[in-house]
């Protein structure tokens, strides 16, 4: 009897967690999708989406209605995506690899990706059939192949794999930095450099259809590899004495974030700190079991980029600033101070 009390209560308490989660992730879209360059009423915004989603013929000014939703609201959503998808990668390489400074872009998934978007927007490659996006997406995957075959054949563990994505970051920067500088015109490297510190002005609902699932896939994924993840902590060994079945898991967690990172990447860019911080400081609110800091990283991950692309929006007057750089100014000092507070605990 009271186990079946004590697994209510469990339900109840994941019910009333998920619907909190939900309500401020609601909040937070709405709030990226009213506040702007030019702020818009609730009313107006309610108004467009009842008419967008149920066609309920509110009347409403056309120029507010396209900013709405075709501007503003997949920007968010791409936003949030993003930031749960990053926040989420950087979960899982730091209990994979056990490295506090593991994120996303460890892997030299963001320096392949960048590396893609070069070659198709400058030197012309796949003849016009891939755009930036694409190219973005096959050069992130050929890079993270390279990476795993190059730590494969060192040994295949965890400091391998940190090694070759270390390497595997050098030479990509080093092939984007060689081919803006030999074929790229000023508009284009100025273009170029813009969308690698992070860019969602040009995102819409296409982009949505990407980045959505991604990051529901890769939620689900790492959802249903909770328990894994917290076996890994203590290291593989570890967790094969529990019966997980450690190469398969691996394969399946680091592909996943594979595919996460190199989406959202080829949407919006390199956008850095999120997988590196979020992970970090959602462990200070809710603890180090992953049954807890999944969900909460997703969350938190999709509410700060949205937040930084209000800032991005609002920061200078009549001009978008780079994501990148405002997750950049409040990431940074974030991680000095996670590495300060742990530096005291030991």
């Amino acid at each position: 009897m009271m186990a079946a009390a004590a697994s209510g209560w469990r339900a109840r308490s994941l019910l009333w967690r998920g619907m909190l989660g939900a309500a401020v992730l609601t909040m937070a879209i709405l709030a990226g999708v009213v506040i702007g360059e030019t702020p818009l009423p609730v009313s107006t915004v309610a108004a467009v989406l009842a008419n967008e989603l149920w066609n309920a013929g509110h009347p409403v000014d056309p120029i507010d209605a396209a900013i709405i939703w075709n501007y503003r609201m997949p920007r968010t959503l791409v936003a949030a995506g993003c930031g749960a998808g990053l926040a989420l990668s950087g979960v899982v390489l730091q209990a994979l690899i056990r490295n506090a400074l593991a994120d996303p872009y460890l892997l030299g998934v963001s320096a392949g990706a960048s590396t893609g978007a070069v070659a198709v927007t400058i030197l012309g490659v796949g003849g016009g059939a891939l755009g930036l996006s694409g190219g973005a997406f096959v050069g992130a995957v050929l890079a993270f192949g390279l990476v795993a075959a190059l730590a494969r054949a060192a040994g295949g563990g965890p400091a391998q794999l940190v090694l070759a994505g270390i390497a595997g970051s050098q030479l990509f920067n080093a092939l984007t930095s060689f081919f803006i500088a030999k074929s790229a015109n000023a508009e284009q490297a100025r273009g170029i450099m813009f969308w690698l510190l992070g860019n969602l002005s040009g995102v819409r609902w296409p982009d949505v259809a990407l980045a959505a699932p991604a990051a529901a896939m890769g939620f689900l994924v790492c959802l249903w590899h909770v328990r894994a993840m917290d076996a890994f902590v203590f290291g593989a060994q570890s967790a094969a004495a529990l019966g997980i079945a450690v190469r398969r898991v691996q394969l399946v967690l680091i592909g996943a974030t594979t595919l996460m990172t190199a989406t959202m990447v080829s949407l919006v860019g390199s956008i850095g700190f999120v997988g590196l911080v979020i992970p970090h400081a959602v462990r200070f609110a809710v603890g180090a079991r992953h049954g807890a800091l999944v969900p909460g990283a997703a969350l938190a991950g999709a509410v700060f980029l949205i937040a930084a692309d209000i800032t991005s929006r609002m920061l200078i007057p009549g001009q978008v600033v780079a994501i990148g750089v405002v997750t950049a100014l409040v990431g940074a000092p974030g991680f000095a101070l996670i590495l300060i507070r742990n530096g005291g605990r030991r």
